[in-house]
């Protein structure tokens, strides 16, 4: 796996979901091969939005939707493919169900939201991953913090 730790430090709030993706966006250029990102906050705190923008930077175009559901989307059609898994709905020994090494494995990034959820089960992937820390503030601004 790529750690994509170094020179990632960063701390801003945005004032609209446009700067919530644009910001995501310019993370996501930054990615290489192999990235594990995950994303925690809490309701509406911008992690799918975020994640689109993430989508951006690798050059997806597509309609990138929250996973909540389907608990993981695939979007290929970038300059790196995009895992974008949602462990909300889940708990300890499902999560490892997923085969979420097979996802890291495959080259892309891949973005887990509710990170939160897998700390426990899943600690070993913490030191390598870029933890991005989603907050809501108020209505228009949210709080993101990647290090």
């Amino acid at each position: 796996m790529v750690a994509q730790k170094d020179g990632l430090s960063k701390s801003v709030v945005t004032k609209s979901s446009i700067e919530t993706e644009d910001q995501g966006r310019e993370f996501g250029k930054s990615l290489k091969p192999g990235a594990l990102v995950f994303l925690s906050g809490e309701l509406g705190a911008g992690k799918t939005c975020f994640t689109k923008g993430i989508a951006l930077g690798l050059g997806i175009n597509e309609d990138i939707k929250s996973p909540s559901f389907t608990i993981i989307n695939e979007y290929v059609s970038g300059t790196l493919p995009l895992f974008h898994i949602d462990l909300y709905r889940l708990g300890g020994g499902d999560i490892f169900e997923l085969g979420i090494d097979e996802y890291i494995s495959r080259g892309g990034v891949t973005v887990i939201e509710w990170a939160e959820r897998f700390e426990e089960t899943g600690e070993d992937y913490f030191k390598d991953a870029v933890i991005v820390k989603l907050s809501y503030i108020s209505e228009n601004e949210r709080g993101i913090e990647i290090g």
